[in-house]
C-alpha cells in the first residue's frame, strides 16, 4: 500500500484531516504563485529586473536562514550539501533572472502560460538521465500530451495580436528559455538532493542564488532605485518574497508528501487563469478566446504528460513491491 493512500472506513478521521491539510496546501501553493507575477509586474515600474530579484529573493533566503543556522548549530545538516547545492543554484540564479526579466515585455497570465511547456524540457531531461523514466517513450498518454502541449502553445503564440511586435517577441524567447532552465534546475535539484533533505538544500541554494543575483545586480542594475521605492513597493517586496518564494514551494512539496505529486502538479496548472483573472483587474491583461482556448489544450497536454509520469512511477513501485513479495 503506498503511504499516501488510506481506507475511509477504518480511519475517517486519519483520512479526513490528511485530506484536508493537503487541499489547503495546493490551494496556498497556487494562491502565492498566483500572487507572485502581479507583484512582480507592479514592481517593474520602480526597479529594474535585476534589483527586483535580489531584493525578493533575499527576502526569501532570511526567512528561511533561521532554520539552517538551527540544523548547523545542532549538527543535522548534511555538509555534502554544501557542495551539492552549487550546480542547482548556477541553475536558479539564471531561471530566477529569466523568470523577472519576462515581465518587462508581456502580461502576466501570457507569460505563465508560456512557462507551462516546462514540462516538455523536464520529461525530455528525465528521459535523457534517468532509465527507470524512458519506458514513458512507449505511452501513447505521454505522446498525446506532448503534442497537445506543443500545438497549444503555438496556438497561444500565434493568436497574440501583438505578435509582430519586437516587445512581445523578446518577452516569449525569454520565458521559453525561463521554460529551458526550470528543466535544468528541476534535473539538478534532482540528482543533488536526492538523499539530502530539501529544506537544507532550499536554503544553501538560496543563499548561493542571492550572492550570485547581487553579483548580478551590481554589473546590470541599477541599484540606488531601491533606495526611492515607497513603503508600499518595499512590502510588496517582502510579501511576494515570502508568500512567493519561501511559503509556496514549502506548500507544494507538503502537499507532495501528503498526497503524492500528481494532484499538486495538476492543481498548480491552474495558474495561468487565476493569474488572468488577477492581472485582468490590476493591469486590464486580457487575452482572446483562441488564446484561451489553445491554452486548455496547452495545459490538458501539460496534464496528460504529468499524468503519464507519476502513472509510470506507480506501476515501478508496484513492480518492486511485487517482486519483493515473491
Amino acid at each position: 500500500m503506498s503511504k499516501y493512500s488510506c481506507i475511509p472506513k477504518a480511519y475517517p478521521e486519519d483520512c479526513r484531516n490528511v485530506n484536508v491539510s493537503a487541499t489547503f496546501a495546493c490551494l496556498g501553493a497556487l494562491t502565492f504563485w498566483s500572487l507572485g507575477p502581479i507583484f512582480i509586474k507592479y514592481l517593474t515600474g520602480y526597479v529594474d529586473s535585476w534589483t527586483q530579484n535580489l531584493l525578493r529573493y533575499s527576502v526569501a533566503c532570511l526567512f528561511w536562514l533561521p532554520f539552517l543556522v538551527l540544523s548547523v548549530t545542532t549538527k543535522r545538516i548534511d555538509h555534502r550539501v554544501w557542495r551539492r547545492a552549487i550546480l542547482p543554484a548556477i541553475a536558479n540564479i539564471l531561471m530566477q533572472s529569466l523568470w523577472a526579466s519576462a515581465f518587462y515585455y508581456i502580461g502576466p497570465a501570457f507569460m505563465v502560460l508560456q512557462t507551462k511547456t516546462n514540462i516538455i524540457w523536464i520529461t525530455g531531461f528525465s528521459l535523457m538521465f534517468f532509465s527507470d523514466e524512458r519506458a514513458l517513450v512507449k505511452s501513447k498518454r505521454f505522446w498525446t500530451g506532448l503534442t497537445l502541449s506543443v500545438v497549444g502553445l503555438i496556438g497561444v503564440m500565434y493568436n497574440e495580436v501583438n505578435l509582430a511586435e519586437t516587445r512581445i517577441i523578446t518577452g516569449i524567447i525569454i520565458t521559453q528559455a525561463f521554460a529551458f532552465m526550470w528543466g535544468v534546475y528541476t534535473l539538478s535539484v534532482k540528482i543533488a538532493f536526492k538523499d539530502i533533505d530539501s529544506r537544507s538544500g532550499f536554503s544553501v541554494t538560496s543563499i548561493y542564488t542571492v550572492a550570485g543575483l547581487a553579483v548580478a545586480a551590481l554589473l546590470f542594475g541599477k541599484m540606488e532605485t531601491a533606495a526611492q521605492l515607497g513603503a508600499w513597493q518595499w512590502a510588496c517586496i517582502v510579501i511576494s518574497g515570502i508568500a512567493s518564494i519561501a511559503l509556496a514551494h514549502t506548500l507544494y512539496y507538503a502537499a507532495i508528501r501528503r498526497i503524492g505529486a500528481t494532484i499538486p502538479a495538476l492543481v498548480i496548472l491552474a495558474q495561468p487563469f487565476t493569474v488572468l483573472a488577477i492581472s485582468y483587474v490590476v493591469f486590464g491583461e486580457s487575452m482572446n478566446i483562441f488564446q484561451l482556448l489553445f491554452g486548455v489544450v496547452l495545459l490538458i497536454g501539460s496534464g496528460l504528460a504529468i499524468w503519464a509520469q507519476q502513472h509510470l512511477k506507480r506501476n515501478g513501485q508496484s513492480l518492486k513491491r511485487g517482486n519483493s513479495l515473491s
